[in-house]
């Protein structure tokens, strides 16, 4: 019999090597690692809650359907690459586990910098949206 995770907040993923047997499970799975990089990543949270101001502040400014998809197209590239700097970190430290190598440093900062590369994008994309309009409602 599986023992319980160490760690009460832990999921016990005794069946996670297993290929989903449907589509339905698939989803299942999928919305599990939304679940627990929400959960557990403090940045994926912070850029969730940007996104949805944004998404907010797109429909206030009345921004077109062109400019709203490329919003949408940033923000989810973030959120993507969240995950995927997640599930690399998550990747590397179970390899490495509790030793220092620069090899997983190198691998972890890497990811880190794709994630930042794509927010600095996202800020460049939404000011050339909001700041226009921003400006002609202020003056």
């Amino acid at each position: 019999m599986p023992q319980p995770p160490s760690n009460p907040r832990a999921v016990n993923r005794d069946c996670s090597w297993r290929v989903a047997e449907n589509l339905l499970t698939s989803f299942q799975y999928a919305w599990a690692g939304v679940s627990y990089a929400f959960r557990t990543q403090r940045n994926f949270r912070i850029h969730v809650a940007l996104g949805c101001i944004v998404a907010i502040a797109s429909a206030i400014l009345r921004v077109s359907a062109i400019e709203a998809a490329i919003l949408a197209i940033v923000i989810c590239l973030v959120l993507v690459l969240e995950l995927l700097n997640t599930a690399l970190e998550s990747v590397v430290d179970l390899t490495v586990q509790q030793t220092y190598h620069e090899l997983a440093k190198v691998a972890k900062d890497c990811a880190a910098g794709a994630v930042l590369i794509a927010a600095i994008s996202s800020l460049i994309v939404g000011a050339s949206i909001f700041v226009p309009r921003l400006a002609a409602i202020l003056a």
